[in-house]
């Protein structure tokens, strides 16, 4: 039996985004597939369907503690600002630890003003920063994680990679598996400590979710971790273009895994009433650059001059989230427009069942697994072209980001033919049938295989 050791960053029940849905998804499909998996989460409340595999709680880990070697304080200003960094050595390693006045999440991130990480400080090195702070003795210890995506992150990254070191000493596998960039250093860790091969999942980069203006620090990390792995599992063409253009991964290591969804009712069955007539056009993400909330708002302006009773729902939280909602106040649409907030998943077939039309204006979209639950509910969708479900979804109506005229139009067209509503679905839910995890854990279990095999 294949064993694999993998790492994410969060699993449902509790999930921020679709990387706990894809792990998830993936992860059972493997399990039933006959891959003893072995995951390890930052922090586990005890109510994960583990599906089969392993799961192991980082902050219940014990690792032996590090002596940390204070090489230089420099003098004058504030120790540990981006001016006077303070160094610490660990084995062969230098790393400067400075104070990063901002917090960091894999979906929204805040921009500095000014780099405060310098790429000699980090590069080449496991990030193995924060974590160490001067106190480490010998001995032996756990690390407390929150498991979320506060202003802690960067330190939780670097304690879950000194976890995983201590993880691959004791564990039996074969193959090292870690899912976006919170948890590549941990994953070079393992590698180092057993020399087994690590395969990368590229469910985002930091170029998706920030474009050119993001975050030095994810840019480093995931181009360490395109570095030295073995290969690099993306969930789209879309994205293994990037990681070849943008990042310099080399071709002979990257491969491309869609994305599936699980099996399920069509929740617009559930549908028992229509509070908002039943013109309604949704838009379920994240409401944060990536995601195009803007395009959104702007093509719902233009519709309402066709159909001026339609509504329309942004669900989701984000960084961009209150900059909607004065853009849509700015254009008297508040009367028809809805923000819910994060939604649970009840909620969200709900919501769907609802829903006439759904709509995903992704700027620069890996995948977006939203689309296809949407047609799994019996909803019509239009996508951008600049998305990696546009790969598997023939059917789907398709514009780019940009065009707020074509989106307009799509939604328009949509809500006036019935018959172009229901081909679309009707066609959509035929597509469904071989857009699964078992096809996508069918996939990753030969490169793995592959991999074992090549090292």
């Amino acid at each position: 039996m294949l064993r694999v050791l993998m790492f994410g960053w969060e699993f449902p029940p509790h999930i921020s985004g679709g990387l706990g849905t894809a792990c998830h998804g993936l992860t059972h499909a493997l399990v039933r597939q006959g891959v003893h998996i072995t995951l390890v989460i930052p922090r586990l409340t005890g109510d994960e369907d583990d599906g089969g595999a392993k799961l192991i709680d980082a902050g219940t880990v014990k690792f032996r503690k590090r002596t940390a070697t204070k090489l230089r304080k420099t003098s004058g200003g504030n120790p540990g600002s981006a001016e006077n960094p303070e160094s610490f050595k660990v084995g062969d390693t230098i790393i400067s630890v400075i104070e990063v006045p901002s917090k960091l999440s894999p979906y929204n991130l805040a921009h500095l003003s000014k780099p405060v990480f310098r790429e000699e400080d980090w590069k080449g090195t496991i990030l193995e920063n924060e974590l160490l702070g001067g106190k480490h003795t010998a001995g032996k210890a756990t690390h407390n994680f929150s498991g979320g995506y506060g202003d802690q992150l960067i330190s939780e990254v670097g304690k879950y990679a000194e976890v995983a070191r201590a993880i691959a000493r004791t564990t039996k596998f074969d193959v090292i598996h870690a899912h976006d960039w919170m948890t590549f250093p941990a994953g070079i860790a393992a590698k180092e400590e057993s020399g087994k091969p690590l395969v990368l999942h590229v469910h985002a980069t930091e170029h998706d979710r920030a474009g050119a203006g993001g975050s030095p620090f994810v840019y480093a990390i995931e181009q360490e971790g395109l570095k030295k792995c073995d290969k690099a599992i993306s969930v789209s063409n879309w994205t293994r273009n990037i990681l070849s253009t943008k990042y310099g991964a080399l071709s002979s290591t990257l491969e491309v895994v869609h994305n599936g969804i699980n099996g399920g009712t069509n929740a617009s069955a559930n549908a028992v009433s229509h509070p908002l007539k039943d013109r309604l056009v949704t838009f379920l993400g994240r409401v944060t650059y990536q995601k195009g909330p803007e395009y959104f708002v702007e093509a719902a302006q233009k519709t309402l001059k066709c159909f001026p009773d339609t509504h329309f729902v942004m669900a989701g939280s984000g960084d961009a989230l209150p900059r909607m909602i004065n853009m849509v106040a700015a254009r008297g649409m508040s009367k028809c427009f809805h923000f819910t907030g994060f939604l649970k998943k009840p909620d969200i077939d709900r919501l769907l069942s609802l829903t006439r039309v759904y709509v995903m204006p992704s700027v620069s979209e890996p995948f977006g697994i939203t689309p296809l639950e949407a047609i799994q509910a019996g909803v019509p969708v239009i996508i951008s072209r600049q998305s990696g479900v546009s790969e598997v979804m023939p059917h789907a109506l398709k514009v780019d980001y940009w065009d707020t005229d074509a989106l307009s139009q799509a939604m328009c067209s949509v809500l006036q033919h019935r018959s172009l509503a229901n081909a679309l679905t009707r066609n959509g839910a035929e597509r469904m049938n071989s857009i699964t995890w078992e096809a996508a854990a069918k996939k990753v279990k030969q490169i793995y295989y592959e991999t074992v095999r090549t090292n």
